[in-house]
């Protein structure tokens, strides 16, 4: 099954799309990768989709991508003795690491790790924003705040601490259990929430060792801080605008998108901008305009992929939604100045070899009207350099291991068949054009550029371009 575009969507999997029959038409309508919350659900769950997901593929015989992602670290508020109590904009409030349930003075806030972080003139965010305490005096067991807003506080409502990175690992104990049942299961991408600095990736990957790809979701500002290194330890990076905005001023959220979207770029790093794409879709069958506009935005800034959260998961259409993030991506990709906007960020390549012979075979492909660029690759390095180049053809991505086909899935313009690694050049030729022809990408007298490693089956070492005419 071939994509009429370049970009991929992620959707995310639910209590709504729980069944083999919707996972089978999520695939069917444009779901290339299939994301597994690890906040919600129990491991049986995930493992019945997860079993649904390789059925699809095998069904479809087309590489299916699916993303574990970990909850990470919840700061709540804990619980009041007589229900929500209601604050006006100037109320004195004390928290504190007293478990006894709040009342209108003052609530239990469980987490030593927040007091021993912030000092007075801190911003204590409650329930996603919507209530602002502003520390006044604190110590290591509470903190008097005054309520910069009116508004209600009730049970278990989530906190969040701009500009101060808190002394807590981005892994809980319960991140540790499910990553190790996610890398149970053989998940491709595991995408780690809560990250705040370089060492939080460092820690996860040396739990993962090579066992899946890395996706670092972007929700803190102080990763933002130090993004190069983050992305530099990532294997790709989620741009999750839903909580980043929650500590961010609005305004920011969407020049902070585009400097990410285009640092990954330069990276080779497959990027994802996630939450809220199509979020009125979770209630009617279609988006509002600007939700459209919101998703050609990200398509036109050369996103790996777009994703689709409660829209998917939890929506009364999650068929509905793919099918319309879609058609939005597709009508992009049709734009007569899509692929000239692609090339005004286009990154130069590096001084190495590889990327000079995969530079060449954009330019090559270009020139001589090439109907795709052929990618031999074993870890999916050949073919992640030559997605970064965002070429005006599609990219066939050859490799004979599953693992790699299905990484590769999250790459932007990447269309990976598993098939055994070519064995001479002629056989590489040969192999090239036969696929081509039966994936649906040339027909007799079209001419493909092809770039592999030699010796062949030697990863990361692209150092070959061939041009093949396809023959009967």
């Amino acid at each position: 099954m071939r994509r009429q575009r370049r970009t991929k969507i992620v959707a995310t999997l639910g209590p709504a799309s729980g069944s083999a029959e919707i996972v089978d038409a999520l695939f069917r309508a444009g779901a290339d990768v299939f994301r597994l919350n690890f906040s919600h659900g129990t491991h049986d769950d995930h493992k019945r989709l997860y079993d649904i997901i390789r059925a699809v593929e095998a069904e479809h015989a087309r590489p299916i991508a699916v993303l574990a992602d970990l909850q990470g670290p919840k700061l709540r508020l804990g619980t009041f003795a007589d229900g929500p109590v209601t604050l006006a904009e100037g109320d004195p409030f004390r928290l504190d690491l007293d478990e006894t349930p709040g009342d209108q003075a003052r609530a239990p806030l469980p987490h030593p790790e927040i007091f021993a972080a912030i000092e007075p003139g801190a911003l204590l965010l409650i329930d996603d924003g919507k209530m602002r305490l502003r520390v006044e005096r604190c110590d290591a067991r509470h903190a008097e705040t005054v309520a910069e807003t009116a508004g209600i506080l009730s049970d278990r409502k989530g906190v969040n601490v701009p500009g101060t990175v808190l002394p807590i690992s981005a892994l809980t104990e319960k991140d540790h259990r499910d990553l190790a049942y996610a890398l149970k299961l053989g998940v491709d991408w595991v995408a780690q929430s809560f990250v705040q600095r370089p060492e939080d990736v460092a820690e996860l990957r040396k739990l993962i060792a090579g066992r899946a790809a890395i996706m670092v979701k972007l929700e803190k500002p102080a990763a933002v801080d130090c993004l190069a290194e983050i992305i530099d330890l990532a294997d790709g990076i989620m741009v999750a605008r839903g909580d980043l905005g929650v500590e961010l001023p609005p305004e920011d959220v969407p020049v902070l998108q585009k400097e990410i979207v285009h640092r990954c770029r330069v990276a080779g790093k497959p990027v994802v901008v996630a939450t809220q794409m199509l979020e009125s879709m979770i209630h009617v069958p279609t988006p509002t305009r600007a939700e459209a506009s919101d998703v050609a935005t990200a398509v036109y800034d050369g996103v790996d992929a777009v994703m689709l959260s409660a829209e998917s998961a939890s929506g009364s259409y999650p068929v509905e939604a793919v099918e319309m993030m879609n058609r939005i991506v597709e009508r992009v990709e049709q734009a007569s100045n899509y692929h000239h906007l692609l090339q005004a960020n286009h990154a130069d390549p590096e001084a190495t070899v590889s990327d000079a012979i995969t530079a060449a075979a954009h330019l090559v492909a270009t020139t001589i009207s090439a109907v795709a660029i052929v990618t031999y690759t074993m870890s999916g390095s050949t073919a992640l350099r030559a997605s970064r180049e965002r070429p005006p053809v599609d990219i066939l991505g050859l490799t004979p291991i599953p693992a790699t086909a299905r990484r590769l899935v999250m790459a932007w313009g990447v269309h990976c068949v598993e098939t055994e690694d070519a064995t001479g050049v002629t056989d590489m030729v040969e192999k090239a054009c036969q696929l081509a022809k039966e994936e649906g990408f040339a027909v007799p007298g079209d001419r493909l550029v092809i770039t592999a490693g030699v010796p062949f089956g030697t990863p990361g070492a692209t150092n070959l371009l061939r041009i093949a005419h396809v023959r009967e």
